[in-house]
């Protein structure tokens, strides 16, 4: 049997864009992931995806036509059933051999295996490999079942009677095997050899295929379509950044993935077109314009060297006309009102200040238990001004001023048009209120970080109030039991709680003052006197340390290493790097195993024992040579342990651990921890409750035992 390529290709109305990428890529590789499954791809075939925004398609090389025959062992039924007492078939098993399509003279090839009541009886047969166009249709069907579709619509077929259900609705059907079309059917249409190119840009409509493999050619050369999504963007990619070359200045595009992608879904032929707007827009700020060019029109802004917006765009347009100055003119015509009404916006918005507004915070509802923004506000002010009197009282006035004005932009013209610019809005309109740009970038950084990877706020006004937010969201909600689990987390509580973990660790120098049992206290002392509130500090906390070490698990830390760490549940967050980093470095001394495993032992020793450790360590009980040793070693070794430890040097404080491992060694070899006598025993516990305290101030180095 001879292999050739598959081409698939499902022509429907305009996908959505914003889905294209996803469901072209699960197309693809669910068709490709079924034929494979069957046994009709050899190992060496490849899928190549197709997607453009009116098709999905799928070149998959060196197909079967036939999948080959296999050896099958069946189990039919237990011996009891299927053979009498003579051993000759019953009716059962014929019965069951018919239904499998085997002739009666299959029954002489009937085995059994097992003894007494597990005797069962089986039957070694060859199992005919599935035919390519039985084998696609099954595995056409499929990939249309599993596609990621945002939301399915429901349309009828040309008979009027017929409905289907799929994405948008679909036109054509193309399927071939080499040059031969392979009859499948897919939502009510037959599969054929012909395609269909651009609407306006196609040399010739309906395109006919000789081959599989000149579907890419085909339809760029006589359809004017770049059929490969990744082919189409790199195309847009190239052609953004020549036309910003030609203009000069130093002038770049907007880098921006998500645009790029959507773009990438909107247009089959691409070509970029420049194009530009009256300077005087300039005057609003540059967030403003670039988001309602983004999000409105999907162009791509043209910023310079320092990351300044110019007064100059770029578009991708779907048709590639040789005279581009209708589209061009077309395009610069559209977006003239959308920047004037950011304009009108900027303008309307500084005619009151955001001290004006915060009375009407108090029409803001935030949250039906939790009350309105006003209420949310005094919380945030409270929970960040106690941040700062720990951090610096001299902040105090600004923070507090900081907090009472962070929500105000909510309620402009701008932001109620683009709430992506909340903050961004509220640090221009406090800086035209002369509030200072500490306060003003306060405003804006109090959401950062938004994502992963986002910057920090800049200054300890911003840290503080940045804080205060998450924190009073977190424990608010939490306390209300609005609590993500599973995959929910309609209030973001694990990126607040991230964005914790991360301003704590990154700014160690800054957030030393805040332990964070006192930061989650505080908090929760902000919701006193809500009814539906129950603190929920502990269970908070346990969830930050999840969210630390997802992170930390992302930045290289093995599991075993933040295990060790975390468990001990540091106050001070941003002290825990350099605690793993130590731990690492202890790891690798030739001592670390015998020392872990020697600490795991005393931690169950501890555990187990009914004697208490007591509070003190007796040198009159001390009567073996090997237990007055490890107290010695002890006594030299944990002061420079523990001031190590206090200066921060954690990993020489570890390393002074490993002069303990040849007494502790002889410890276990020589001495009887459980004596009969319950002086000594409880001498020998303390003794090893400080060992044990000595190996636990770093990290619970008994979770490095292997």
């Amino acid at each position: 049997m001879t292999a050739r390529n598959l081409l698939v290709e499902l022509f429907v109305e305009e996908l959505p864009p914003k889905a294209l990428p996803h469901l072209g890529r699960a197309f693809a590789s669910g068709l490709s992931a079924a034929l494979r499954q069957q046994g009709l791809l050899l190992e060496s075939s490849v899928v190549t995806p197709y997607a453009s925004p009116r098709r999905l398609g799928a070149h998959v090389a060196q197909v079967l036509p036939r999948a080959a025959d296999r050896a099958s062992s069946i189990k039919l039924m237990p011996a009891s059933v299927g053979l009498d007492a003579s051993g000759a078939p019953t009716p059962a098993l014929r019965k069951k051999l018919a239904a499998l399509g085997l002739p009666e003279q299959a029954a002489e090839r009937v085995r059994a295996e097992g003894q007494g009541k597990a005797c069962t009886l089986f039957i070694d047969t060859v199992v005919p490999g599935v035919a390519l166009p039985e084998g696609l249709q099954r595995a056409l069907d499929d990939a249309l079942a599993e596609l990621p579709i945002p939301k399915l619509m429901s349309y009828q077929l040309g008979d009027g009677w017929s409905t289907v259900r799929f994405v948008r609705p679909a036109h054509g059907l193309l399927a071939l095997h080499g040059a031969d079309v392979v009859p499948v059917r897919a939502l009510g249409l037959q599969a054929g050899r012909s395609t269909h190119g651009h609407r306006f840009e196609a040399a010739e409509d309906p395109i006919e295929l000789a081959h599989a493999d000149d579907y890419e050619t085909a339809l760029l050369q006589r359809g004017g379509v770049v059929a490969g999504f990744e082919r189409r963007r790199e195309a847009i990619v190239a052609q953004l950044e020549q036309a910003a070359r030609e203009l000069g200045d130093g002038l770049r595009p907007l880098h921006d993935e998500a645009l790029l992608d959507e773009v990438c879904a909107l247009v089959e032929k691409p070509r970029v077109l420049t194009c530009r707007f009256d300077a005087e827009y300039l005057e609003v700020p540059q967030e403003c314009l670039i988001l309602t060019m983004k999000a409105n029109q999907k162009y791509f802004p043209l910023l310079d060297a320092q990351g300044r917006l110019s007064n100059r765009f770029l578009v991708v347009s779907n048709i590639d006309p040789a005279d581009a100055s209708a589209v061009i003119q077309g395009n610069e015509r559209v977006v003239r009102p959308r920047l004037a009404d950011a304009r009108f916006f900027f303008d309307q918005d500084r005619k009151q200040s955001l001290e004006q507004r915060v009375p009407g915070l108090e029409r803001v509802v935030y949250h039906a238990r939790l009350g309105t923004q006003a209420q949310r506000m005094q919380r945030v002010r409270t929970i960040a001004a106690e941040l700062a009197r720990r951090a610096d009282p001299a902040l105090v006035a600004d923070v507090e001023r900081a907090a009472t004005l962070a929500k105000t932009d909510l309620l402009t013209e701008m932001v109620g048009e683009f709430p992506e610019l909340q903050g961004i809005m509220g640090r221009y309109y406090a800086l035209h209120d002369g509030l200072g740009r500490d306060i003003a970038e306060a405003i804006e950084d109090h959401y950062r970080p938004r994502f992963a990877g986002d910057a920090l706020p800049r200054g300890m006004v911003g840290l503080c109030l940045a804080l205060a937010d998450k924190l009073e969201t977190l424990c608010g909600l939490w306390g209300i039991g609005e609590r993500p689990s599973g995959d929910k987390d309609p209030f973001a509580l694990r990126r607040h709680a991230l964005g914790i973990v991360r301003m704590l660790m990154e700014r160690p120098r800054e957030s030393r003052v805040w332990p964070l049992d006192e930061l989650l206290g505080a908090a929760a002392a902000a919701f006193r006197g809500i009814d539906a509130f129950q603190d929920p500090s502990q269970a908070v906390a346990e969830f930050v340390f999840e969210r630390m070490a997802n992170l930390l698990r992302e930045q290289g830390y093995s599991a075993q290493e933040i295990d060790a760490v975390l468990v001990l549940r540091p106050q001070w967050l941003g002290d825990v790097v350099a605690r793993l980093d130590a731990v690492r470095a202890f790891a690798a001394l030739p001592e670390a195993q015998a020392l872990a495993a020697a600490n795991k032992r005393v931690a169950n020793i501890l555990k187990k024992s009914a004697t208490s450790a007591g509070t003190g360590l007796s040198q009159e009980l001390l009567r073996e040579p090997a237990e007055q040793a490890l107290a010695r070693s002890l006594h030299e070794v944990l002061p420079r342990a523990q001031a190590a430890h206090a200066r921060g040097d954690h990993a020489a404080a570890l390393q002074c651990l490993a002069a303990l491992k040849t007494p502790v060694d002889e410890f276990f070899d020589h001495v009887m921890v459980n004596a009969d006598d319950a002086a000594l025993r409880a001498n020998r516990l303390a003794l090893l409750d400080q060992l044990q305290q000595a190996m636990r101030q770093v990290a619970d180095l008994s979770r490095l035992a292997a």
